[in-house]
């Protein structure tokens, strides 16, 4: 086998590979997963919220206060 060859099966396997990452991103059982991949910059930090609200002693739920200044 000469260099041209081997050029040409290198060229039709990443035109393969290329096809088949094309076929795998827009096929349907992936769809549900982009969407809500698609949404993660639009969602709220859940570690954010749960340190927002904390236990009261009397074991009620209250908000934490973020008008709260600082004193710098």
């Amino acid at each position: 086998m000469d260099q041209g060859t081997l050029q040409g099966i290198a060229t039709i396997l990443a035109m393969v590979a290329f096809l088949g990452v094309c076929w795998w991103a827009y096929s349907n059982h992936k769809k549900r997963d982009f969407d809500e991949a698609a949404q993660l910059p639009f969602a709220e930090d859940e570690p954010k919220q749960k340190a927002e609200v904390e236990q009261s002693p009397n074991g009620e739920k209250q908000a934490e206060d973020s008008t709260e200044t600082r004193g710098d």
